[in-house]
């Protein structure tokens, strides 16, 4: 882990069920904190605010602890069950059936922050509700890069607050489906500007195996996902490449290094990388059993992919 920023994360913990064309796997490890801290915790020091009930497993907590993430913000409520999402994907992997979901303790979660958490320089905020997502930012110090994800349904029910929570917002994570029912827009560069216009100065949409876009300074920057070829799950891989992605920038240190384009492209590089491990298996075991050093090849090996020698434009002779 590199000496940098520390993260704040506010999302939640939870406890999955998913069946894929590549099998199952049930009381799983999950929920959008949980991805983006594994993810986060191998470029910079990572607090998660979350909760849980009493009913969650120890082997679980073990996981985020051995990666040295503080979980000093975890609440347990006592008698109170874990959120749980049941869920499924068929051929096209890019979309998750919602089976079930059991806010349970979550449903009444209100973020709690201590002195340390209020005074992270970068804070992630998952994909909750924005008025939470408010409450969150109200406590905070003087935070040097602010960064949120949402999903469909806080867009159709509180898509107002949204709007005005990224007026304080850097760094917004959004897919192609939130992006056009967030701006009503169904060309996705077209809505990826007017999200700009909104207040963050990046915004990144996620296509899923068809990598991301980058909009940074009015520039479009496009990113393939690094080629895996064999999907397992990809539940969680959108909160992971936050987690690499913000984790990179942490992990880089000074603001003047987090607002620097060429910084954010490495992120998304990052981000790309850590997202392509979380996939390869069920729930977070790719991430669980990770080194340093599987990270530092996979990265060289996409930008391998990624470089062109020659820049020169050949045009063929006429005449």
């Amino acid at each position: 882990m590199e000496n940098g920023s520390s993260i704040l994360v506010v999302g939640s913990v939870a406890l999955d069920s998913v069946v894929t064309p590549k099998g199952e796997s049930r009381e799983a490890l999950g929920g959008s904190a949980t991805y983006f801290s594994l993810s986060a915790s191998f470029f910079s020091k990572v607090l998660v605010v979350g909760v849980v009930g009493e009913d969650f497993p120890n082997r679980h907590r073990r996981v985020l602890e051995e990666r040295s993430i503080d979980l000093s913000g975890l609440q347990v409520i006592q008698k109170g069950k874990t959120f749980r999402w049941v869920g499924e994907f068929g051929k096209d992997l890019n979309q998750a059936r919602t089976l079930e979901t059991h806010l349970n303790v979550f449903e009444h979660f209100r973020p709690k922050l201590e002195p340390e958490q209020k005074e992270a320089p970068v804070v992630f905020l998952a994909n909750i509700d924005p008025e939470l997502q408010w409450e969150v930012l109200a406590q905070m110090t003087h935070p040097k890069l602010v960064a949120c994800d949402t999903m469909n349904y806080w867009i159709s029910s509180k898509r107002a607050a949204l709007k005005e929570l990224l007026s304080q917002v850097h760094i917004f994570f959004v897919n192609e489906e939130e992006v056009k029912l967030l701006t009503q827009e169904e060309n996705v560069l077209k809505a990826g500007r007017i999200l700009s216009e909104w207040g963050p100065e990046v915004v990144v949409i996620k296509k899923g195996e068809n990598g991301a876009l980058l909009l940074a300074e009015g520039q479009y920057y496009a990113f393939p996902a690094y080629p895996v070829e064999d999907v397992v799950d990809p539940t969680g891989a959108g909160d992971t490449f936050a987690g690499g992605f913000l984790g990179y920038l942490a992990g880089a240190g000074s603001s003047v290094a987090m607002r620097d384009v060429q910084q954010w492209k490495r992120a998304a590089v990052h981000g790309s990388v850590m997202a392509s491990f979380t996939v390869e298996d069920f729930s977070t075991r790719r991430l669980e059993g990770l080194a340093s050093v599987h990270l530092e090849e996979r990265y060289r090996k996409f930008l391998e992919l990624l470089r062109v020698e020659d820049p020169s434009l050949i045009l063929p002779t006429v005449g």
